[in-house]
């Protein structure tokens, strides 16, 4: 999958590939926010089909700052440096939102697993994003 997604995306609508690295950690976090939400929404869809309503509550116990922050914790030590560079770029943003229902620290954490999140999907590197996401469900407490 890797190239994949991304690069169709800009292909099919004739626009030209970004440079991931060129990008704000804010930029990053912002895409990255969409993808991580897509990805659990996919997981949580394909464990079977329920009402909206709790299908949305299974993905809001997974796409909050607390759970990325858990999940961040636990694929710290799998990070290559490249990609502790980019998590710390986003968890050191200074952002002109404020955690709702989070603690600062895991608000900034949680940016800083989206911003390598969205890092890693504009690089096309998709096969590693979803690595890392399935590694850190398995390896922190917010199921999956």
């Amino acid at each position: 999958m890797d190239e994949g997604l991304t690069k169709w995306i800009c292909e099919r609508f004739a626009v030209s590939k970004p440079d991931a690295q060129t990008y704000s950690p804010l930029a990053l976090a912002y895409i990255g926010d969409g993808v991580f939400d897509l990805v659990i929404r996919t997981l949580v869809v394909c464990e079977g089909n329920t009402s909206a309503d709790k299908l949305h509550r299974r993905t809001s116990r997974i796409v909050n700052a607390a759970s990325q922050a858990k999940l961040a914790d636990a694929v710290m030590e799998e990070l290559t440096d490249e990609e502790k560079a980019v998590f710390k770029r986003g968890r050191n943003a200074k952002s002109h939102s404020t955690a709702k229902n989070a603690s600062v620290h895991d608000y900034r954490v949680a940016t800083g697993l989206e911003a390598l999140m969205g890092y890693l999907y504009l690089e096309g590197r998709m096969d590693r994003l979803l690595e890392l996401i399935r590694f850190g469900l398995s390896g922190s407490d917010s199921g999956g």
